[in-house]
């Protein structure tokens, strides 16, 4: 198993030199490879918001995409076993539903209630973290009738999410054009049912509708999956009682801008919950954090460059950070070099114009 586990290992990375630039044709790609693996019988692979947690994109395959929805909804608003927010924080963050019921699937609601009517039986979950920082979902379904997955398969995916992670980090990271020309002005406004279904939609909302399901490969009935995961958060923030921020995920659309995606419960006369979806370009505080990880920004200089965009002057920087103006220009000469820029000012100029960032 050793020696398997090795060469999984080298074609996994030879697979993420072949996609290194679209997520969605390596996550495809890397179904069909994991299969000659760990065989299984549906898979879905999703893309995260390291920040939030939330679905940026995925990719689902065999009878997986009908029951997505019933995924999220025992994902947010239902107490199960190997929820992905557990995952994250595990020390091992890879594990399959017949071990954490000790064999007895039916303790899951989610086996009961999604995988069982499905066809499914056993599920392996992987959180896919690097350095850190969680950057995607790996799910593994085994259909009624097969063998639940062993121990030495849960290992060789526990040995392979790292190098995935770092392939899904590296292309969320992707630098966009040199300039962005189609960011839009207005915000995109959608209206849904608490069930999800759509009930208004303006003109930009669509528009954003239609690019994320090109992105994802779905047809015009369903619902892209960043959009589904923001209002699922936002349903289990109401149902807690937590209605003072909206959920968000902020996303970098291939060969576009970063945008945000939030969405919110709205009062009602009735008892009857709606939710508002806004789309719209990202603000700095949503891609400093992905665009200083694209750069391969320290923690200090990540910390300048977010004073930078604030208007803060060097010696404004000193006193924030409580270090030396010399250290600060040190810094400021290693983020200028990262960047390939000579100044401050055109550093905020390469923001603006291939982020959308707008200087405080």
């Amino acid at each position: 198993m050793s020696t398997n586990r090795e060469a999984s290992k080298r074609k996994v990375m030879a697979l993420a030199e072949r996609f290194s630039h679209s997520s969605q044709d390596y996550r495809t790609a890397l179904l069909q490879l994991l299969r000659e693996v760990v065989p299984f019988d549906g898979a879905c692979c999703t893309a995260v918001d390291p920040q939030t947690l939330l679905s940026t994109g995925a990719i689902t395959e065999n009878g997986v995409e009908a029951i997505h929805h019933g995924i999220f909804e025992h994902e947010y608003l239902r107490e199960d076993f190997n929820r992905y927010d557990d995952l994250c924080k595990a020390a091992e963050p890879v594990a399959t539903l017949s071990q954490a019921t000790e064999g007895q699937l039916e303790r899951s609601d989610r086996y009961r209630n999604v995988l069982l009517p499905a066809g499914f039986h056993d599920e392996m979950r992987a959180a896919l973290k690097y350095d850190g920082a969680c950057w995607g979902y790996l799910t593994l379904f085994r259909s009624q009738g097969c063998p639940i997955f062993s121990e030495p398969e849960r290992e060789c995916i526990l040995a392979l999410a790292p190098l995935i992670a770092y392939q899904l980090r590296k292309t969320s990271l992707s630098l966009p054009a040199e300039e962005n020309t189609w960011i839009e002005e207005e915000m995109g406004i959608l209206m849904l049912s608490d069930q999800f279904i759509l009930l208004a939609a303006n003109s930009t909302a669509e528009k954003w509708l239609t690019l994320l399901r090109q992105w994802e490969s779905i047809d015009r009935d369903t619902l892209p999956r960043p959009v589904r995961a923001v209002c699922s958060r936002a349903l289990s923030q109401l149902a807690e009682g937590r209605t003072s921020s909206m959920a968000k995920v902020c996303i970098r659309m291939p060969n576009g801008p970063y945008m945000t995606i939030q969405a919110s419960p709205m009062n009602s006369q009735s008892s009857t919950v709606h939710l508002a979806v806004l789309f719209g370009p990202a603000k700095p505080a949503d891609m400093l954090p992905l665009i200083a990880e694209a750069y391969g920004l320290s923690v200090r200089e990540k910390q300048i460059l977010d004073q930078i965009v604030r208007g803060a002057s060097t010696k404004e920087l000193a006193r924030t950070l409580h270090i030396s103006a010399y250290t600060v220009q040190d810094h400021l000469k290693s983020i200028f070099a990262k960047t390939g820029v000579s100044s401050r000012r055109e550093l905020i100029w390469q923001l603006f114009t291939r982020f959308g960032v707008q200087a405080n």
